[in-house]
């Protein structure tokens, strides 16, 4: 019967052991709770900023950092990549024109008007119906990147948006071989273009220029073509270049037969004036951001705008976007022009890589071109004997 007692004294003092025990647990897991209320708070700032105070409108207006183009390892503006230069905006104001800018509904509309053109099918039975389909191939110019550019023309300076008067004649809008003056697809000024070609790059020869090779536009005989540059103007179609960089140089590859420009920008003088090639001969420096490159000693058969070979062009290259450059030059020919002019053409990125362009030199193209007018022309004889 002793045991008893015993046995209840012994549950009770288990039982206030347990109850004492779940005491310190509990004080020691308040201490680790009390940070949970300061966090509940600190959501509240956010939730504040969140609401439309004034200062936070203030800070949503401020202006927006100018862009900071990358550098190259050798700490020179990063120009590389792959650049196209398609627009619809002609070299010259027309003349139905008088402002410097279009707005944006203008623009709009001019834009939808050209692409329409674009799409619009050949005549059966012309030249042009002969050639492949531009839009068929993803060639025309509405099918690139276009960069909105509400300018009237390229030409921005004179400020009226025209070639300047040439040397003891007024003013005139001549095509050269330089790029479409009209902009977008280059091939609708060929036909014109062509008929006019001197033979070799020289004078005019009329109605001659399937008599022999020689005679042959050399846009047509695949020596060089439009928008090679300088300077780099829309060649209506296959129009990108990719710019490549290395210490001392810059490398220009042009789409359209694949020309090169590799351009030293140290201090060397250039050779003389009688060594000359189809693109010049370049030299460039750096302003600050802007890459300056200055060509001269052009042979003269491949002209912008029927210039002399005493033609001089500066290049501007500035890159002001991820996606853009912007891309001036200025034409210098005392010879020519009463005074220079400069034009603008912004730069678009985008994705390469450049595919071969199967156009070169002695392709058979030429040797089928003079072929059909042999046979054109014994067929007239023929005909003229009935």
């Amino acid at each position: 019967m002793k045991q008893r007692p015993l046995l209840a004294l012994s549950i009770l003092v288990l039982l206030i052991t347990v109850v004492c025990s779940a005491a310190v647990i509990a004080g020691q897991q308040r201490p680790a709770a009390a940070p949970a209320a300061p966090a509940a708070r600190a959501t509240q700032p956010a939730a504040a900023a969140q609401a439309p105070k004034p200062a936070a409108t203030t800070a949503a207006k401020a202006p927006a950092k100018a862009y900071v183009a990358p550098k190259t390892p050798d700490g020179q503006p990063d120009l590389q990549g792959y650049w196209g230069n398609g627009t619809y905006t002609p070299l010259q104001r027309p003349d139905n024109v008088t402002k410097e800018f279009y707005t944006p509904d203008e623009y709009a509309a001019s834009v939808k008007t050209r692409a329409a053109a674009e799409d619009e099918q050949t005549t059966p039975g012309t030249t042009a119906d002969v050639h492949y389909d531009f839009t068929q191939f993803g060639l025309d110019t509405g099918q690139s990147p276009l960069p909105v550019n509400l300018r009237t023309s390229q030409i921005i300076d004179p400020p009226n948006g025209k070639l300047p008067a040439r040397v003891g004649a007024p003013a005139a809008g001549a095509r050269g071989a330089g790029g479409a003056a009209a902009g977008g697809r280059g091939a609708a000024a060929a036909p014109a273009a062509a008929a006019a070609a001197p033979r070799g790059g020289g004078a005019p020869a009329a109605n001659t220029q399937y008599d022999a090779v020689q005679n042959m536009p050399i846009g047509s005989r695949c020596i060089i073509m439009g928008g090679s540059g300088p300077p780099l103007m829309d060649a209506g179609y296959n129009s990108v270049y990719q710019i490549v960089q290395s210490p001392g140089y810059v490398t220009i590859v042009t789409e359209m037969i694949h020309d090169v420009r590799v351009i030293p920008l140290d201090s060397r003088p250039l050779p003389p004036e009688q060594l000359k090639q189809w693109v010049g001969l370049s030299r460039g420096h750096w302003e600050g951001n802007t890459l300056v490159v200055e060509s001269t000693n052009f042979n003269g058969r491949r002209t912008i705008q029927n210039a002399s070979p005493n033609v001089r062009i500066t290049e501007r290259f500035t890159r002001i976007a991820e996606d853009k450059i912007d891309y001036q030059y200025t034409v210098t020919d005392e010879t020519t022009w009463v005074s220079p002019w400069t034009a603008s053409v912004p730069l678009t990125k985008e994705r390469g890589p450049i595919f071969e362009f199967a156009c070169h030199e002695t392709n058979y193209g030429v040797a089928n071109i003079l072929s059909g007018a042999r046979a054109t022309e014994k067929a007239a004889a023929e005909a003229a004997k009935k």
